[in-house]
């Protein structure tokens, strides 16, 4: 058999189950690290339950997401995960999810080990809504996940310091609601709407314009000019005022 026919015989079985993102529909990757919690807790010291280095690591892993090769709009990422959400009109790969699952799953995987210093992975998936109310939904889901988690390990891990094992925490903090949880941060001397916004909420990465100075060699004169890049806000909004937020980023129409 001649390679034009191998080729074209093999290629049969490696594209039958492509699966495609349709046109007009909006698309956003989830990525998640893969064994974070023992990767974190175990294998890095890493404080808990949030720690500003690990953050960092997160935002830039985002921004990398945000920088190769597809048309991102909007970062988000709070604990050990990222969601991305594409241009209206991305058509990278002829949106083969295949290719967004794993060029996704590999640049992220790359640049995280690459800032840890050790092998760091995460999978990747993604989601498809057929119009711009889903797609803020999804943020908000993942604003007030941020939130529901920020609460928990808080708690957690104040008892944990305080001497109880990890069975015993997980017990104390079993059914307990947000109040209950809230009163347990109290009983520590701790406030819990007193601790840091990106803690509770995440950080959002997006393009903005910003101003610099630069130097005109013709004129020989300073001046002041406008570039595009990306910004991280650890201070974002919360619930109604969020959706409202996002909503400046999801692309209304296709062209």
């Amino acid at each position: 058999m001649k390679f034009d026919e191998l080729d074209q015989k093999m290629r049969l079985y490696e594209t039958a189950h492509d699966l495609v993102v349709l046109p007009e529909m909006y698309m956003v990757a989830r990525i998640d690290g893969r064994g974070f919690t023992r990767l974190t807790k175990e294998t890095h010291a890493f404080e808990a339950p949030f720690d500003e280095r690990f953050r960092d690591y997160m935002i830039a892993t985002t921004q990398h997401l945000m920088n190769c090769g597809f048309h991102v709009v909007y970062g988000y990422t709070q604990s050990d995960e990222i969601s991305l959400l594409f241009d209206f009109n991305e058509a990278a790969f002829s949106r083969k999810l295949r290719k967004y699952h794993s060029i996704l799953a590999g640049e992220a995987s790359a640049k995280f080990s690459m800032l840890l210093g050790s092998v760091a992975t995460f999978d990747c998936r993604i989601s498809q809504f057929p119009h711009e109310r889903l797609v803020v939904d999804y943020f908000r889901w993942r604003n007030e996940d941020a939130y529901r988690n920020a609460l928990e390990a808080h708690c957690y891990w104040r008892l944990r310091k305080d001497g109880y094992s990890r069975n015993e925490a997980a017990q104390r903090l079993s059914g307990a609601s947000a109040a209950d949880k809230n009163e347990l941060l109290f009983s520590y001397g701790l406030n819990f709407n007193d601790l840091p916004q990106w803690q509770k909420r995440g950080t959002g990465i997006y393009w903005a314009e910003v101003e610099k100075e630069g130097f005109n060699v013709k004129t020989q004169e300073a001046v002041t000019v406008k570039r595009r890049q990306l910004y991280s806000n650890t201070e974002l909004p919360m619930k109604d005022a969020y959706s409202e937020f996002v909503q400046q980023f999801v692309p209304k129409t296709a062209l």
